[in-house]
């Protein structure tokens, strides 16, 4: 059994009936980016998170994102110390492997930026000192659904920091069942056993950013993402920070399927997923209820694939 198909095994303990989800969720970690989930509550967001770092060996943080939370209380803050006469630093919560941004869109502006330094550059900045995270280090944030009660949107430069934005949706029937059965007097979570070490997860990381990459498929990856800057329909296209997010998601998804190279396939598997929440659309496309998902899958469909040997 490869070591993907053993973490999988561990997380569906707690999670029931959401095989892709959890293989995509996999495959960002190992790419190296965040996720940002997007459902109504109770569906398993929160026991997604925990099942993974402890199927990972990872330490994981959480914040219940609030209109009265602060940045402090994501980055910490400095406590002075009578005996020492010198401000000591107070660790946030975001000082941990996995951290957890719960509802992060019911919180004011101001915190949620508080988790833009963290996310992209793996470190915090309180009262001008710099406090890198540990390593590995990454968010799974969820968000209410937009127009929800007590919500507001997430600015587009946070939005673009996530490599991929998720819905797990309902369980169906049977999975409901099982989900029913597997919680009766005991909490599946505590079952998960830990598969790899942070330490492991991070040279699985570093090999996975290592995974060859071909001219013609770097000049694929980098034709779609320009495909839609100037689209009819798209008032703003892909970022450049995107094309490095498919490519890295196109590496994970290459290991996932046990290849040290990518294939244009892996490119046309991680651009709709890595994009559409990026695009932005016009006025006109928004009130015709144009979706970005089904303009990303238009554009892959209409550029196209390199033939790699």
């Amino acid at each position: 059994m490869t070591f993907q198909d053993q973490i999988l095994a561990e997380v569906s303990k707690a999670v029931v009936g959401k095989p892709d989800i959890l293989r995509r969720t996999l495959q960002v970690i190992l790419a190296g980016g965040h996720i940002l989930l997007e459902d109504m509550p109770g569906v398993g967001k929160t026991t997604l998170a925990l099942a993974f770092s402890r199927a990972l060996g990872l330490r994981w943080g959480r914040v219940q994102f609030t209109p009265d939370v602060m940045p402090s209380d994501v980055v910490g803050y400095s406590l002075y110390n009578k005996q020492t006469g010198q401000m000591e630093y107070q660790p946030g919560a975001v000082l941990c492997n996995l951290f957890l941004a719960d509802e992060l869109n019911r919180a004011t502006s101001r915190t949620q930026s508080a988790l833009l330094e963290a996310m992209e550059e793996g470190q915090v900045t309180v009262d001008g000192v710099t406090h890198p995270v540990p390593q590995p280090f990454f968010v799974i944030a969820t968000q209410n659904p937009a127009g929800a009660a007590g919500t507001q949107p997430l600015p587009d430069s946070q939005m673009d920091r996530f490599m991929v934005k998720l819905s797990m949706g309902y369980p169906d029937p049977a999975a409901e069942v099982q989900m029913v059965r597997d919680r009766t007097g005991v909490n599946p979570i505590h079952s998960i056993q830990a598969v790899l070490t942070a330490d492991q997860l991070t040279a699985l990381r570093q090999q996975t950013a290592q995974v060859h990459l071909s001219e013609p498929v770097l000049q694929y990856i980098v034709a779609l993402t320009g495909a839609t800057r100037g689209h009819k329909l798209l008032s703003r296209g892909a970022s450049p920070r995107c094309t490095l997010a498919v490519a890295a998601m196109a590496r994970a998804h290459a290991v996932l399927e046990g290849r040290d190279y990518v294939l244009p396939h892996d490119v046309a598997d991680a651009f709709p997923i890595t994009a559409a929440h990026r695009l932005l659309l016009t006025p006109e496309a928004d009130a015709g209820g144009a979706k970005t998902m089904a303009i990303a899958s238009t554009i892959l469909r209409g550029v196209p694939q390199p033939q790699v040997v």
